[in-house]
């Protein structure tokens, strides 16, 4: 079962870039973050709209308060600094890699993407966090990129 608005966060442990371990609890706890997943760095919607929007309106999720965003995907900790790097977040999206799903597994947000050779990856969602606890959860339909868009967040805020 997925996670819901007012529950926390569970405490899973998941790979900075340099491959160093990051708790949820450092990750989520004392701070607002705005978290969204893909299904897979260097795809093609999650490479041309959804992380390229988080990028453009990162001064102004900011300005509502937001402290940190979060890019989330199922990929190694490698992929997700080279995408990173590729698209140019810089200091604006901090990419993390839950390379074993183990986060994406314990927030119910999984899917099984082995009809198209991905494997299990993580639904499209994003979600406000404040203290470690979901604010707002937009998880997406699937083939669909609406709700969980940069500019949908913001709105939200």
């Amino acid at each position: 079962m997925a996670i819901s608005e007012g529950e926390k966060i569970p405490a899973v442990t998941v790979k900075n870039t340099d491959m160093s371990d990051v708790t949820t609890d450092e990750l989520f706890g004392g701070k607002k973050v705005v978290l969204f997943a893909v299904p897979g760095a260097f795809t093609p919607t999650c490479s041309n709209q959804h992380l390229p929007g988080y990028v453009e309106n990162a001064d102004a999720l900011k300005a509502k308060g937001v402290d940190e965003i979060i890019c989330l995907s199922v990929n190694d900790a490698f992929v997700m600094g080279a995408w990173g790097e590729d698209r140019g977040t810089g200091d604006k999206i901090r990419m993390v890699a839950d390379g074993n799903g183990d986060l994406t597994k314990a927030l119910g947000l999984e899917m099984d993407g082995s009809g198209i050779g991905f494997g299990l990856r993580c639904q499209r969602f994003a979600a406000i966090i404040d203290d470690g606890t979901v604010t707002k959860l937009a998880v997406e339909a699937p083939g669909k990129f609406e709700v969980s868009a940069a500019d949908a967040i913001l709105a939200a805020l």
